[in-house]
């Protein structure tokens, strides 16, 4: 099977973007000095972020938006939208995918947007453009945007023709397309919301031909969804399929492809962690084969997230969380109860840890009672 194309890299959040920081200031200071390029865009009054949250750049070279989203086969939410109903219109164009953290804690903001000026002009599309596998299923697509509570069409981008046609590069990405169908800015990351908020007004009140000057109400996540804490994220994206693999510990190394029995590591340094039990891992993920498993991970944030699917006949696996080995009380995440006790029933990201002391480095250790587990992808927050 040929390999398919893949994006370069999976999100850009803040860290990220401070990493792309110096890159991108060198690239405006060639055409402006960033505070002059920043209230152009932001409008009258309005001062600068830092970079700290999103990469803003100007806007790309996207031959015909509309156009290029009409390639999408399959709509949630929505008809399929053609280059004429989009005519006029400005539109917010939001590249995600439902299983990434930094996908999912933006929403809060594309949904209030969405419903605040739909009556004036606004269109809000969200294109799905899947990492995984199991992103690809238009079943698990649909329950995800009803579980997520996004009400704007979404568009499905399984093949990456309109992320190519874009030119994309990150999870999450937003698009500024005016009323005369240009994109005028792009950004990419989280974070930035309210010159987001203020761009959109601008692009409305200019196609318009009347001011747009509504108050920033302050917008906030519930679950997963919540604010990260971003000044004490030591730990960074870390896949547990072999084609991505970093900072694993359990002796003798991942085996490829087969069924394999690791023992889970005495102990672990900080952003490495190890399987426990007869275990097969593949490029994207690994399964559990034996009756129970393991998988630890010594980590420093506020928040601990993995992405999950129960067995491959829909059976739901239940798991236990510990941290430090103990049951993780207060701490516990959105998916698991004060005694750390939980259940994979869909493929998804399973938010396992939120801690509500202070942070310090910790070890994770979820046990999954139940075979066919597989796991992907470990995110922080």
């Amino acid at each position: 099977m040929a390999e398919e194309r893949k994006p370069p890299f999976r999100r850009l959040s803040r860290s990220a973007a401070l990493r792309a920081a110096p890159i991108v200031l060198v690239a405006i200071a060639v055409g402006a000095v960033w505070l002059g390029y920043a209230a152009g865009w932001l409008g009258q009054g309005a001062s600068p972020a830092p970079w700290a949250a999103a990469a803003v750049f100007a806007a790309p070279h996207v031959a015909d938006p509309a156009r290029a989203l009409a390639g999408g086969r399959d709509w949630l939410n929505s008809p399929p939208l053609r280059p004429e109903d989009l005519r006029g219109k400005v539109v917010l164009v939001n590249f995600w995918t439902y299983t990434c953290i930094n996908s999912l804690r933006p929403l809060p903001y594309v949904r209030a947007w969405a419903d605040k000026y739909r009556d004036r002009g606004l269109v809000v599309i969200g294109v799905h453009t899947p990492e995984f596998g199991i992103e690809k299923d238009i079943a698990n697509v649909r329950r995800a945007v009803a579980e997520l509570g996004v009400g704007y069409p979404v568009v499905l981008d399984s093949e990456y023709r309109i992320w190519n046609a874009f030119g994309n590069s990150a999870w999450p990405a937003f698009y500024f397309v005016g009323a005369d169908g240009r994109v005028r800015r792009q950004v990419l990351g989280e974070g930035n919301y309210d010159q987001s908020e203020r761009l959109l007004q601008s692009l409305l009140s200019e196609a318009r031909g009347a001011p747009v000057t509504d108050p920033i109400a302050p917008v906030a996540g519930v679950g997963a969804q919540a604010a990260p804490d971003w000044d004490d994220v030591g730990s960074g994206e870390t896949y547990v399929g072999h084609a991505k693999a970093e900072g694993f510990a359990s002796e003798g190394g991942l085996r490829r492809g087969v069924a394999a029995v690791y023992r889970q590591p005495a102990q672990l340094r900080l952003n490495h962690w190890g399987l426990g039990g007869e275990w097969k891992v593949g490029p994207e993920f690994a399964t559990l084969t034996g009756a129970t498993g393991v998988i630890a991970f010594r980590f420093h944030a506020r928040d601990l997230n993995l992405v999950l699917a129960p067995a491959a006949d829909g059976r739901p696996v239940r798991f236990r969380v510990r941290i430090d080995g103990a049951d993780p009380g207060a701490g516990h995440g959105f998916d698991t109860d004060a005694q750390g006790a939980g259940r994979i029933g869909a493929p998804r990201m399973y938010q396992l840890v939120r801690q509500s002391g202070a942070i310090s480095d910790r070890t994770f250790e979820i046990e999954f009672l139940d075979p066919g587990a597989s796991a992907y992808v470990f995110t922080f927050g």
